[in-house]
């Protein structure tokens, strides 16, 4: 189920049928809806508002005891996306859009790896990683912006340290939507970070203007952030 932003998929081939998205080849889902995407297709975020939504597992598990049971840990979470990016693939036309941004996601999966991350998934026109230090995650977060100027690809990015539960294939929990909104506050090229980040990266050298305080939305109160400004002491 979609809980914010647009995504359009298009299946390899136009599909038959009345009641299949795909009849012409292209679906589009937003907010509220519930979908389902068969293999064989590619799928980008529309608009510039991140793309969050609710996995569910098939009704075949339903009332099973999982053989994986989800494991919670304390980790950073780096949320990115592609700033305009339906202007920039409006531009571009399907092809070279698919293109540049499948090399866009190898550039920040090589900056995880870098940074002893790991790439959780590809969400269109960005990436959601999880790191293990708060530190990590930072100049993990500014690897993949440096990485996609090189593309001329403006990015912005959002970074929070909580607590997630964790499968082979997926992260969960409020630290995941938390970071997803704090980089919905970022503009081109910034990368912003909670409170939380902050106090546990001082001492670090790197450097933070305060971005202001911010209503992040779904969540309660009101939160301070901070922009990175440098990494590394001048």
């Amino acid at each position: 189920m979609v809980v914010s932003g647009r995504r359009e998929a298009s299946a390899d081939e136009p599909r038959t049928g009345n009641d299949d998205p795909f009849v012409d080849g292209v679906d589009e889902v937003g907010p509220g809806e519930v979908f389902e995407i068969p293999p064989g297709h590619d799928a980008w975020v529309v608009g510039d508002e991140p793309w969050v939504s609710v996995d569910f597992e098939a009704m075949r598990t339903y009332g099973k005891q999982r053989n994986e049971q989800a494991e919670r840990i304390l980790a950073s979470i780096v949320m990115t996306d592609i700033v305009d990016s339906t202007r920039i693939a409006a531009d571009l036309g399907a092809t070279a859009w698919r293109d540049l941004v499948a090399e866009h996601n190898r550039k920040a999966s090589l900056a995880i790896d870098c940074h002893r991350g790991r790439l959780v998934k590809t969400t269109g026109d960005g990436v959601l990683a999880q790191f293990d230090g708060a530190e990590r995650a930072v100049r993990g977060a500014a690897a993949i912006r440096d990485a996609a100027q090189t593309l001329g690809l403006p990015i912005r990015a959002g970074i929070h340290t909580g607590e997630l539960q964790v499968t082979s294939d997926d992260v969960r929990g409020i630290a995941v939507h938390t970071a997803a909104r704090i980089m919905g506050a970022a503009g081109p090229g910034e990368i912003l970070l909670s409170a939380t980040v902050i106090e546990i990266i001082e001492g670090s050298g790197m450097t933070f203007d305060d971005a202001g305080i911010h209503e992040l939305k779904g969540l309660p109160g009101r939160r301070q952030l901070y922009r990175l400004a440098t990494l590394d002491p001048t």
